[in-house]
């Protein structure tokens, strides 16, 4: 008997789309919606906090963070994040989806909260309290990737579970827009009441009292999104594939996909006795057969999706220095503290709204009819040709007549960033390993995305400090500079290509035959 499937999978598979699937990308999106936002929203109000707690009359840089404390604050959810995509992945695959989602949603919750109230006698004290509650915030928000990746593949019909879970991933798009929303509506609100002279009129007084707020209030609103979607996930039955192929109840899952599809099921317990005794639903992570069956797709996986965070992270959280280096941001001493916020927030929303987002929902819109191997390959060649076409000729860009074009070149960036390789990482790794391991490879593959993050913010923050002598004389550190920083970042574009040929397309397939659970009786039943 080949391809021997239970009947409540089988439903799922061939599914038509309804309204429970757009409940689930809703339900799971949102929680990416409130990842995106706190993450990036720390890199608009980065500057803020230099001009708070470390103003220092006379230096290059007027109110800068010292690079040391920038890159702990910009980078410590990162290191959280992979913590959590490893210890929640792990968790999803043993206790059960829906369990660990809700710890994941309470922790997010309370510490984008903690991250406004941080606390200290001493601007080290207040920076360190922020930096531990995002750490754990990032340890939230890391339990987020594998566990909505895995539930929304295992709702999805095989037609069109690309398009359902990159919907999900797409939501992130909308929450780094919202976090330049929030922050343009919170600092054109306190500027216009408290409004203060520019840094080099008054350095005294070009940073109000009250600017100490912004920040607070602009990182506290991650919790709102967040908050509203809990009693929702707590209402998702498990998904069928965990209960059915991991928990071994097959009655269970019959019953709750029962009320979810509105039909009648059976629950085939003989059946998932037959399928549990076949080698494909046995075999642990550190066995022969993994390895043989899947190292080379988790090799794939991990390698894509850790060379696309070195770029995509490297270019999100500092473009802000970009701009300002191609005069697009006016230069810091000729604005106030709060006026600086609105026009880095304003900056990055533009480029979220013409690029980011598009970019994302093309995604959407052509995963199923392309496949996912043809958007991230494409994605990466046009990220790499993008990325080597504004470094090259970069002291050509920062004149002022050429601005406008390197903005849109930068800009396309992002947008083969989103309709390529940010979305098909996140995508693949739920689909093709086995679903006692789903959730647990899908977090190894993003703590590997998490790490190239972590070089991207820590590396590039150093990498693109000037070379200019008067400053490094003044105590910044020596750096290669942005534009040697932009043509490294499309050498790591040019070496992701290479790594897309180990990951298998799972276009058009079931999750079982995507992760070859799923083969002849013959020659996959074990000895009993």
């Amino acid at each position: 008997m080949a391809r021997e499937q239970l009947e409540v999978l089988n439903a799922l598979d061939v599914a038509k789309t309804q309204l429970y699937h757009f409940t689930a990308i809703i339900i799971a999106g949102m929680g990416f919606f409130t990842d995106a936002y706190d993450l990036f929203s720390i890199s608009l109000v980065a500057k803020l906090l230099g001009r708070i707690y470390y103003t220092k009359p006379g230096a290059p840089k007027p109110g800068t963070l010292p690079p040391s404390v920038s890159s702990s604050v910009t980078g410590v959810a990162l290191v959280g994040t992979l913590a959590g995509q490893l210890f929640f992945g792990w968790l999803g695959d043993k206790m059960g989806r829906k369990k660990v989602y809700g710890i994941t949603l309470i922790l997010m919750i309370v510490c984008s909260l903690a991250s406004g109230l941080s606390f200290g006698s001493s601007p080290k004290g207040v920076l360190a309290t922020l930096c531990f509650f995002r750490f754990w915030l990032g340890f939230g928000i890391g339990g987020d990737y594998p566990l909505s990746a895995t539930i929304m593949s295992e709702y999805a019909n095989k037609k069109t579970r690309g398009a359902f879970i990159a919907a999900v991933f797409a939501m992130q798009g909308f929450g780094i827009l919202f976090s330049g929303i929030i922050s343009l509506a919170v600092s054109a609100g306190f500027d216009h009441r408290y409004k203060a002279p520019a840094y080099e009129d008054n350095p005294a007084a070009s940073t109000v009292p009250q600017a100490d707020y912004v920040w607070r209030i602009i990182l506290m609103f991650g919790a709102l999104p967040a908050a509203l979607t809990f009693y929702w996930r707590m209402k998702m039955p498990e998904t069928a594939r965990y209960t059915a192929l991991v928990a071994k109840n097959a009655k269970q899952a019959a019953q709750d996909m029962a009320k979810v599809l509105n039909m009648d099921l059976q629950a085939e317990e003989e059946k998932l006795e037959r399928l549990a005794r076949r080698k494909s639903n046995s075999f642990g992570l550190f066995s022969r057969e993994f390895v043989r069956r899947h190292g080379l797709h988790l090799f794939g996986t991990t390698s894509t999706w850790f060379l696309l965070d070195i770029a995509f992270y490297s270019q999100n959280l500092f473009q802000k220095d970009v701009f300002i280096a191609i005069g697009w941001i006016p230069p810091p001493k000729t604005m106030n503290a709060i006026h600086e916020v609105y026009r880095i927030a304003k900056a990055q929303t533009l480029i979220a709204l013409c690029s980011t987002v598009p970019g994302y929902w093309f995604t959407v819109a052509f995963i199923d009819l392309m496949g996912r191997s043809a958007i991230q390959l494409m994605g990466f060649f046009f990220m790499t040709v993008f990325m080597f076409a504004v470094a090259i000729p970069y002291h050509h860009w920062t004149q002022r007549e050429n601005r406008i074009g390197f903005v849109v070149m930068y800009a396309l960036t992002f947008f083969f960033a989103n309709f390529g390789p940010n979305a098909t990482t996140f995508v693949v790794p739920a689909e093709i390993f086995p679903a006692r391991l789903r959730s647990t490879c899908h977090g190894i593959s993003a703590a590997a995305g998490k790490a190239g993050a972590i070089v991207g913010a820590y590396g590039f923050l150093y990498a693109a400090q000037s070379t200019d002598k008067a400053k490094t004389d003044a105590g910044y550190p020596p750096g290669i500079g942005v534009k040697n920083s932009l043509i490294v970042l499309g050498c790591v574009n040019a070496l992701g290509i290479l790594c897309t040929f180990a990951v298998p397309e799972a276009k058009g397939k079931s999750l079982e035959e995507a992760s070859q659970e799923t083969l002849d009786e013959k020659d996959d039943t074990e000895e009993v």
